[in-house]
């Protein structure tokens, strides 16, 4: 039995906590909200996030960090991307050497452009550090249905034993060692589905919604391959799987803040509708700050960009992607 601590008691960090329990593993659960905190251990379940999942009564839910880092063979970093780096600034001292730090979360952070596993060992330098990510949404991993994700680490070993971890009959999990492009994938395709959601609230119909993903995982991957990812990953769970889960799933909270804003609300009154981070609004000025450093042009992420903050009408934003001028649709392939 190895000891795994979940930090960050989300949907996400809730789910998985459940996830790893169900799969013999002493886990303990971790918020720094206290009143989540005493309504997890009263309730069992987080009604407001991840309401009908409930979890066992042995299960340590506590607001003591030191608690929660003390001796974890393994720990899940399962907080909002925008609170990544003041968390893991907060875990440092409690972080022995080569401590093992999964992150699940994802989103590039607006003013250093750096992913959430640079953020993270930047502020615990001691950490062993990974990423798991993939088409995975909370509420069906807390309810037991199948899903499929992928681990980036350094070394195959460490990625192998987070495998173990995390493998289950509804769990399946691969491994990789590109790091870097399953986190610009998972990060990116919130922005895209930004747009889907927002074509989806103007009433546009499947065929943009097919044109979005497709030319979406097109400017994803044209800027994290200037940036060092291998295609490949693009391509795989992280990039386009988790890209078509995003923009099409009623549990997509991106997609949802999207729609909202297709119908007419700010991007504010969106997020407030959501009641959870729609960390597409965090990653979208990132990626246009990335695409200026590699020279790489996004036409769909730059019209989000637009729409979200200067105020431009989700519906010009259509039109003028629909009438950029002609292209070529590979521009690998030869006549």
């Amino acid at each position: 039995m190895s000891k795994i601590s979940v930090i960050g008691a989300g949907s996400w960090g809730t789910a998985l906590s459940l996830l790893l329990y169900n799969n013999g593993n002493q886990v303990l659960l971790y918020s720094v909200i206290t009143d989540e905190v005493k309504m997890l251990n009263e309730k069992r379940e987080h009604e407001s996030k991840l309401p009908g999942v409930h979890l066992p009564d042995d299960m340590v839910i506590t607001d003591d960090l030191q608690l929660a880092l003390s001796d974890a063979d393994l720990v899940v970093l399962a907080v909002p991307s925008p609170f990544t780096r003041s968390t893991a600034h907060s875990m440092t001292s409690y972080v022995k050497e080569g401590q093992l730090i999964v992150n699940v979360a994802k989103g590039v952070e607006e003013k250093t452009l750096m992913t959430l596993s640079e953020i993270i060992e930047q502020e615990i330098p001691q950490a062993n550090v990974a990423v798991l990510s993939g088409p995975s949404h909370a509420e069906e991993v807390g309810r037991g249905l199948p899903t499929t994700c992928v681990v980036g680490a350094k070394d195959k070993k460490t990625a192998e034993y987070i495998q173990n971890m995390f493998m289950s009959p509804v769990f399946r999990v691969y491994t990789s060692p590109d790091i870097l492009g399953i986190e610009l994938g998972a990060a990116l395709k919130n922005v895209i589905a930004l747009a889907a959601g927002t074509a989806d609230g103007l009433g546009y119909g499947d065929n943009l919604k097919a044109a979005l993903i497709t030319r979406g995982i097109a400017e994803i991957s044209r800027l994290a391959i200037a940036m060092g990812a291998k295609p490949e990953t693009l391509y795989g769970l992280s990039g386009i799987g988790d890209l078509i889960v995003t923009c099409e799933s009623v549990h997509s909270r991106n997609r949802k803040a999207g729609y909202l804003i297709g119908k007419g609300a700010t991007m504010q009154e969106a997020m407030d509708e959501v009641k959870m981070v729609v960390e597409g609004v965090y990653s979208a000025k990132a990626a246009m700050g990335l695409a200026k450093k590699y020279q790489i042009e996004l036409p769909i992420i730059s019209e989000v960009n637009k729409v979200l903050f200067e105020n431009k009408p989700a519906f010009d934003a259509v039109n003028d992607l629909m009438l950029r001028d002609k292209k070529i649709e590979n521009n690998n392939l030869n006549w």
